[in-house]
């Protein structure tokens, strides 16, 4: 992984359409039509959730690579909902990501375990799950 991966995002055509470059990379996100976008891309949480589940993928294949085990093929779901939950949040909703991870390959039962073990270690887990401070500039 990048040490301090960075990014960039500028408005695009398109109602709410963003280009997004990282590196050498460029990949579009934007808002559905149904809320006024143009649809040319994921939506943000859309990009969080694939940010997401593409280190818990990258995580679990490299740990299962280390220890020689047959891991074929690594599928994650995602989905992001809010929950209000009473007595909690100050009454706020609660953000929720359900994650279902899927693995392929004749692992036996405690290599299985061990790796959602390590599917919650993957480093994006850890920053959503920490606290974060986002610092927002004028440039």
């Amino acid at each position: 992984m990048t040490e301090n991966p960075s990014a960039t995002v500028e408005s695009a055509d398109g109602k709410y359409a963003q280009l997004i470059k990282a590196r050498i990379h460029e990949w579009a996100a934007g808002e559905p039509a149904e809320v006024g976008g143009t649809d040319k891309g994921p939506t943000p949480y859309e990009l969080l959730l694939s940010a997401l589940g593409a280190c818990t993928s990258i995580t679990v294949e490299m740990y299962a690579e280390r220890k020689g085990w047959p891991l074929e093929k690594v599928y994650v779901t995602l989905e992001h909902s809010k929950e209000e939950r009473a007595g909690e949040n100050d009454g706020k909703p609660v953000d929720m990501i359900d994650r279902i991870v899927r693995l392929e390959g004749p692992l036996d039962a405690e290599q299985r375990a061990k790796l959602i073990e390590i599917a919650e270690k993957c480093p994006v887990h850890r920053t959503l799950t920490n606290q974060i401070t986002i610092n927002t500039l004028l440039g």
